[in-house]
């Protein structure tokens, strides 16, 4: 038999659009059916986008999905497909379709429902309860969901020992985090190894509000050995040819399989084995795959580039937006921010906007506006000294008496919000908000000022990442697209004479591995200090974290970058008086 030609197409749907997404996976048919495919998978929930959330509580939108997917079945002529959709009787399903020529043919069910992290999928839907191994051009493929494939003894097992699957087919929507794909990697090929199966794991593409999927999708033989992986961070149709015969010569080789399969003979898994009808072979299916192209490793800062570049572009234009402005300060969070945006969106599409007072140094400018400069962007001066002189005279009868404090010092960023903001209703910019992980996480930061915009970049990004990201990009772009002077200078918003940010804060290093241990690993106190940390500073950030959770309900979204961020992935109560 010749070899099985599989296609995974890692597509970029919108979540709603399933016009849209129906349109874009007849393009990918086509491009497979072209290119000889025996099958073509798409990712999970690839007609309706991932994750619907309560769109999937309107009735008539699960209709008009099924709809949709019964005239995909038209596009199938010659070419089997799996179509990620919501399938419905008394109730929901996260769901795979089997489509093949022309025909709607069979339905797999997602077994296993994540119900934690950025992950509610029980608020939703029913778990099916049935595994289905279908017959594809003489190769027994395995069908599972994104979560199934993690489980170690999910429908995989079933559909091995009981369906005897050659080949395993998963469809995912598996968001990212730095080093998410290496810990896919170790998975996968450590399933491959366990159940002896040649493995295929198509992933989503694109963003969706703060979540961002980066494809990376994975073909691996029966040893573990990866074999093909589609792009980082753009759609692609990743194209293999399988040798199956090579499983079954593996496992002949492994006399464990017969014990497993003597122990499963009392399983109560059933196992739906569906035998598709073989379609005519074609001299084009027979034609040699180029050998994959060799991928440079982007690293963990690498990926987090590519990722935020990707966030902000379908952020943007998926939401209906082509231009941002960036208020520029001379600093590394909002250089970077328009740097990202850049990439994303082009430079004419990027407005830079500095908004100096008494307070600002002459450094500052000069870093803004070179950095404008060499990005090739806009660049406005909209010196605000007049508008902050004159909320000072309003406020001065009432103020009089008290100290000059924080609360000066945030009238400044409330003007520069509010200035934002204007050029963002004048000409339909969307505000690209600068504040990062670090600020966010203890507070440090300004309510209806520099917590301003329609989509916060950086809120995920700790300080010291902001430091990494500019570094690779200066290294990859060959060229100091963010200066020294902006990275060697102290950080500090220049608010009051001589401010610098470790006035209030600890030095970043420090900040952002204390952050890394209470938010993202929920060490308590006594963990925190067996890594050597003075008793007095670790408490003082922990209670900030719990004390700004008000304002962090109240900040723009911005995409996720960490295994946890705040908002989706970190729920906690505004009012709590949980202490240490």
């Amino acid at each position: 038999m010749h070899n099985f030609r599989l296609a995974l197409a890692q597509i970029n749907p919108t979540v709603g659009d399933l016009k849209g997404n129906a349109r874009r996976i007849r393009a990918y048919l086509q491009k497979a059916r072209r290119a000889g495919a025996d099958l073509v998978a798409f990712p999970e929930l690839a007609l309706t986008g991932y994750p619907p959330e309560d769109l999937l509580l309107k009735p008539f939108f699960i209709e008009d999905n099924v709809r949709a997917l019964e005239s995909l079945a038209e596009a199938t002529r010659g070419i089997t497909a799996v179509v990620g959709f919501v399938d419905k009787d008394h109730d929901i399903y996260n769901a795979a379709a089997l489509l093949q020529d022309g025909k709607w043919v069979g339905t797999y069910r997602k077994n296993y429902l994540p119900n934690y992290g950025v992950f509610d999928e029980s608020r939703y839907f029913q778990r099916g309860d049935r595994t289905l191994v279908f017959v594809c051009q003489g190769v027994r493929v395995g069908l599972s969901i994104c979560e199934d494939i993690w489980q170690p003894t999910g429908p995989l097992a079933a559909q091995v020992l009981c369906g005897n699957a050659e080949l395993a087919v998963n469809i995912s929507a598996s968001p990212f985090y730095a080093g998410r794909r290496s810990e896919r990697l170790r998975m996968l090929s450590t399933r491959a190894m366990d159940h002896t199966v040649a493995l295929a794991y198509v992933n989503l593409v694109g963003g969706q509000d703060e979540l961002i999927f980066d494809g990376n999708s994975l073909v691996l033989d029966e040893r573990g050995r990866l074999l093909g992986e589609g792009k980082p961070f753009c759609e692609d149709l990743l194209m293999t040819d399988l040798n199956v015969r090579n499983v079954f010569r593996a496992r002949l080789l492994d006399p464990r399989r017969r014990e497993e399969r003597r122990a499963s003979q009392g399983r109560s898994d059933p196992v739906e084995v569906l035998t598709l009808p073989p379609l005519p072979q074609t001299k084009s299916r027979l034609r040699p795959l180029p050998a994959p192209a060799a991928r440079e490793a982007l690293g963990d800062t690498g990926e987090i580039f590519h990722a935020l570049v990707l966030g902000i572009r379908d952020y943007l234009g998926k939401n209906g937006f082509e231009q941002a402005v960036v208020g520029l300060s001379g600093g590394v969070d909002s250089s970077i921010t328009a740097a990202l945006a850049v990439e994303a969106l082009g430079r004419k599409n990027v407005h830079g906007i500095f908004m100096p007072t008494r307070y600002s140094s002459e450094l500052s400018r000069l870093d803004a506006e070179a950095l404008a400069r060499d990005l090739g962007i806009s660049f406005r001066v909209i010196p605000i000294d007049p508008i902050f002189a004159a909320f000072l005279e309003a406020l001065q009868p009432a103020f009089r008496g008290s100290a000059p404090d924080q609360t000066e010092e945030n009238l400044q960023a409330r003007i520069r919000g509010t200035v934002l903001m204007a050029f963002s209703n004048k000409f339909n910019w969307i505000v690209l908000n600068t504040g990062n992980k670090s600020e966010t996480s203890v507070g440090y930061c300004t309510l209806y000022g520099d917590m301003a915009g329609g989509l916060a970049v950086l809120k995920d990004v700790p300080k010291t990442t902001v430091y990494a990201l500019c570094e690779y990009l200066n290294r990859v772009k060959g060229r100091e697209v963010i200066s020294r002077s902006v990275l060697e200078k102290a950080p500090s918003a220049e608010l009051r004479p001589n401010q610098t940010d470790q006035d209030s804060l600890p030095p970043y290093e420090e900040l952002d591995a204390v952050l890394h241990l209470y938010v993202e690993r929920d060490y308590s106190l006594e963990e925190i200090l067996q890594s050597g940390f003075p008793r007095d500073r670790v408490r003082d950030i922990m209670r900030r974290v719990d004390r700004n959770e008000y304002k962090r309900r109240q900040a723009p979204p911005g995409m996720k970058i960490t295994p946890k961020a705040f908002g989706r992935d970190r729920r906690l109560p505004i009012t709590n008086r949980y202490s240490y």
